[in-house]
């Protein structure tokens, strides 16, 4: 029987039996540090695992068993980051508090939609389990958690521990099991060391596969390693999959961060090679909770810009300043489209869901979702990106609308880096960006896929730009390539999505012709106000064809300039060197004179070329060098020889 792997987390107040219900539910004490068991609380992440089933159906749980004092929800948040359902957990003779409550926002901020509640201590004779269910019930009303099942426990006599158990399965049964997008992410939540083993880290796998042996990188450090051997579940795995509790071997890393060392420490994650970028900013959508009361930290106060917090993603959290795009502060209830920049780049993936809390960690402020998980600060108040972020934070699960709103914002990027750091699957991209294509709304064009609207008018702009040339300039080739590559930059950042665009041009009645774009049917001729100049200049080079006048002398004004890059650029003359031009006619019979001597007569001095050629050496040199630089001649001591090389 094939077996589903989730990840649940507990929530709840201090003391209100979380950890003593693991126990109860799995025969595993989460309870793991000394301390723990001193002072009989829970104060960092605990685990244990329960299999469980409904019907021909198996399950197995890896559980995160979270601390439920205030003074350590920042190791709550750390294990809540990746969880498919949670416990939460209500005493019957205490009834909804504080923490249930930050608890509660924490899970809903992070999208977690399914949930069990444990009423627990229902054997204590000052419990009313009716009262507190009824009283639970309406706590819970306005959360995700509203429909969720109640059932009343008791460690002391068993009662309810089956119910649970039951509720449990029931609640996996029509949950999607974690999906596997080929991004493997493995939060690190602990690390220690092994006496001849090294590095083991540990956390809940998300997004993908991992194999023994494989090359992975540690983010946001960058650095490498490979995994020499994995854990699910404390038993040997050669590969396991997302919605599984993970350990790994790192050999490569250290487990010491004193003194600045660079090691491996809770909040890094495990992850493929190629995944992505740190950055030290992101865009995202905050939301303040309508639920936030005075409380005893008056988190109900406006949440104010350039406020300092700490940005809990995964199982870490950033020092970062919130900057809103609009408003001034943040009340409970709304929402708004913000920067957080952080103090050292971190790696999140668009997407993601974090927390924010305030810097003395005393209080949960908001929650949010990544828009933009590498943004660029000088662009987050430009109209482009405002469009952006306002599409994606409307369509927080269209992906087509995610890809479209990248689209209109670059008209253009490579299909392999779209979303590729993003919580979406490959596959899934692929097939919203083919289906963007079918409804005409992108276009691909080889590797790059575009926005057609934009496409569409940028070409129109660059096509409008060469008929203008041709229209201002008749006597010029076309419009130069550098030309059309500036006016498009602004747009299409990539010199390949400018590439495309001119091949683009070409099957639509252009034509690239070395280094300018032109229409295919443009002839250069001069225009009318250049047409006197160009006779004096043809005359003055055909009156002496082998001995032509200078440059300077036929370039006397701004329209003897113009009339001779247009001869030179029609080929109609050409260019010796920077002072000596001269018909293309009277170069090529020039040029077969003296390759006939050569072949008759054999290797030459520049004087014996010169007396047949019969021109000056201030001709017959600058024709000699052409001849070698096109590989016609090669010098061989004070004389050139051919190569058999034709003109």
């Amino acid at each position: 029987m094939s077996r589903a792997n989730y990840i649940l987390a507990t929530a709840g107040h201090v003391d209100h039996g979380k950890s003593s219900l693991i126990m109860a539910l799995t025969s595993t004490d989460p309870d793991r540090l000394p301390e723990e068991k001193e002072r009989g609380i829970t104060i960092d992440l605990g685990f244990a695992s329960l299999d469980l089933a409904k019907g021909d159906e198996a399950f197995h749980l890896g559980i995160i068993d979270v601390p439920g004092h205030e003074d350590f929800v920042k190791n709550m948040v750390a294990g809540v980051g990746s969880i498919d359902l949670a416990l939460i957990v209500v005493a019957a003779d205490d009834s909804w508090m504080p923490q249930t409550e930050e608890h509660v926002q924490i899970l809903s901020y992070l999208g977690v939609t399914k949930a069990v509640v444990a009423l627990t201590k229902i054997d204590l004779p000052e419990a009313d389990a009716e009262l507190a269910i009824e009283m639970v019930r309406e706590e819970l009303a306005g959360t995700p958690f509203a429909d969720a099942p109640i059932i009343g426990t008791s460690v002391v006599t068993g009662e309810g521990i089956e119910e649970l158990k039951q509720a449990l399965a029931e609640i996996v049964s029509t949950t999607p099991s974690p999906a596997d997008i080929g991004k493997p992410r493995l939060p690190v939540d602990r690390v220690f060391t092994l006496k001849g083993i090294g590095t083991v880290v540990t956390g809940t796998l998300t997004g993908g596969t991992l194999d023994r042996g494989q090359s992975v990188c540690l983010q946001p450090s960058g650095r490498t390693s490979r995994l020499r051997s994995i854990q699910a579940h404390n038993a040997d795995a050669e590969s396991v999959g997302p919605g599984t509790r993970t350990a790994v071997n790192l050999p490569d890393l250290s487990h010491d961060t004193s003194h600045g060392a660079v090691g491996v420490a809770r909040g890094d994650i495990v992850m493929l090679e190629g995944s992505g970028e740190t950055s030290d900013a992101i865009d995202v959508l905050l939301e303040r909770s309508s639920r936030l009361d005075g409380g005893q930290y008056s988190v109900n106060r406006p949440l104010k810009n350039s406020i300092r917090v700490r940005v809990h993603f995964g199982s870490g959290n950033f020092p970062a300043r919130i900057l809103f795009r609009e408003k001034k502060e943040l009340l409970p209830g709304e929402n708004e489209i913000a920067e957080l920049r952080f103090e050292t780049p971190a790696f999140v993936m668009a997407g993601d869901r974090f927390i924010v809390r305030d810097w003395p960690e005393q209080a949960t402020l908001a929650g949010g979702v990544v828009l933009d998980e590498r943004a660029v600060r000088k662009r987050f108040r430009t109209a482009a990106q405002a469009a952006f972020l306002q599409s994606r934070s409307e369509n927080l699960n269209d992906l087509g609308a995610w890809i479209s709103a990248q689209l209109k914002r670059d008209a253009a990027a490579k299909g392999k880096d779209i979303l590729l750091q993003s919580r979406f699957g490959g596959s899934e991209i692929e097939a919203a960006i083919a289906k963007l294509v079918e409804e005409g709304a992108a276009k691909e064009r080889e590797e790059i896929v575009v926005d057609a609207g934009e496409w569409d008018a940028m070409r129109e702009r660059a096509a409008t730009l060469i008929n203008e040339r041709h229209k201002a300039h008749p006597e010029q080739q076309g419009l130069p390539l550098t030309e059309i590559r500036t006016a498009l930059g602004g747009r299409l950042r990539s010199p390949e999505a400018i590439d495309l665009m001119l091949v683009d041009l070409c099957a639509d009645g252009f034509a690239r012709r070395g280094a300018v774009m032109a229409r295919e049917g443009h002839r250069p001729s001069l225009p009318a106000r250049l047409r006197a100049g160009g006779e004096r200049v043809r005359s003055a080079l055909a009156a002496k064809p082998m001995e032509p006048p200078g440059r300077k002398e036929l370039t006397t004004d701004t329209a003897g300039l113009e009339v001779l890059k247009y001869l030179l650029d029609t080929g109609e003359v050409i260019e010796l060197n920077t002072e000596i031009v001269m018909l293309k006619t009277a170069y090529d019979e020039m040029g077969s004179g003296i390759v006939g001597w050569m072949k008759a007569n054999g290797p030459a001095t520049v004087s014996d070329l010169r007396q047949a050629a019969g021109t000056s050496r201030r001709i017959i040199m600058p024709i000699l060098e052409r001849f070698d630089r096109q590989g016609v001649t090669v010098r061989d001591g004070d004389k050139r020889k051919l190569t058999g090389k034709e003109l």
